[in-house]
């Protein structure tokens, strides 16, 4: 007699239905139903930014799983909604880039992903929040920006992710702007610059390893500026990035925080979890320790390293 799985309560789907991964939405109502789910909520939406109404829905029904279905501008949408609620969040990876899957080891394969969301480790991550808005993976103002609000103009559809390499290569030649950077309610930088980043994780847009140190459960946001100009000096910058530390770089200074503010000379576009969000003329960042309940991988409690205790204690 075989017998039959557990059942569990009400599980959410919030899914950008212009995705796609494996066998499609079908595919995933079908693993759904082997998992026992008691009562299932589904919705789907033709553009990310409705996403947010659908999840504060599924929260208000008492959902005890969120899966969400799309890419990194999906996801963000949806954590932004469900930060600080404590309900578990399963990433589908069904986008271009999926940047927060990788970083946690969640694949591009529909059944492995349904299994990590309904039977994986519970991790609870921290968030950043800019201007009021959370983001999991990095934010950012200036080049990173410029070249993922360019990649959004229908290119990720057509080239993948080499259209970050494309758009890439039209922005070198952007000019520099005056930033000041407070971290952590102290002045860190002040001069000219072309791009300034915050990091949750470690490998951001186009699969760069940008911040080496980062940690999504260290209670602490890495932050990056650049002053790189023009094709010569961004080749020597992303080099150092491809094959040592991102702060080995002459055009890069590094460090990390807890809250930072830039005030930019000029507006600058700015973007969060590779999505592009508009321009600014200022930046208010933070952390927020613990603000994602979310499924990961079982064999990454092995992989994670020391607890972010013991870790802080190695880094003065």
């Amino acid at each position: 007699m075989l017998q039959k799985r557990p059942r569990i309560g009400t599980v959410a789907v919030v899914a950008h239905r212009k995705k796609s991964l494996g066998g499609g939405l079908d595919e995933l109502r079908r693993l759904l139903a082997d998992e026992g789910v008691e009562e299932l909520l589904w919705y789907e939406v033709p553009k990310s930014k409705k996403a947010p109404k659908k999840v504060r829905k599924a929260l208000k029904a008492d959902a005890r799983l969120l899966l969400v279905w799309g890419g990194d501008g999906m996801v963000q949408r949806c954590v932004d909604a469900a930060a600080g609620s404590g309900v578990p969040v399963g990433i589908i990876p069904a986008g271009t880039a999926n940047m927060f899957a990788r970083n946690l080891g969640i694949p591009e394969d529909l059944p492995e992903a349904v299994r990590i969301a309904f039977h994986g480790r519970e991790r609870r991550l921290d968030l950043g929040r800019v201007n009021g808005e959370h983001f999991a993976v990095m934010a950012g103002a200036g080049f990173d920006a410029e070249m993922i609000k360019d990649a959004d103009r229908g290119l990720k559809e057509r080239m993948g992710r080499a259209a970050y390499f494309w758009t890439g290569l039209r922005h070198v030649r952007g000019d520099l702007v005056p930033m000041k950077i407070k971290v952590d309610g102290a002045k860190w930088f002040d001069g000219e610059a072309s791009c300034v980043l915050f990091g949750n994780v470690g490998t951001i847009t186009g699969g760069i390893e940008a911040f080496d140190d980062a940690r999504p459960d260290d209670g602490w946001l890495e932050v990056g500026v650049t002053t790189a100009k023009g094709p010569v000096q961004w080749a020597r910058t992303l080099g150092r990035m491809s094959v040592g530390r991102s702060d080995s770089s002459p055009f890069v200074r590094m460090t990390r925080a807890r809250r930072i503010t830039v005030k930019l000379g000029a507006p600058m576009a700015y973007e969060l979890d590779g999505g592009a969000k508009g321009t600014v003329t200022e930046l208010r960042a933070e952390v927020v320790p613990g603000g994602l309940t979310i499924r990961v991988p079982r064999e990454q409690e092995e992989a994670a390293g020391p607890e972010p205790a013991a870790r802080e204690e190695t880094r003065g």
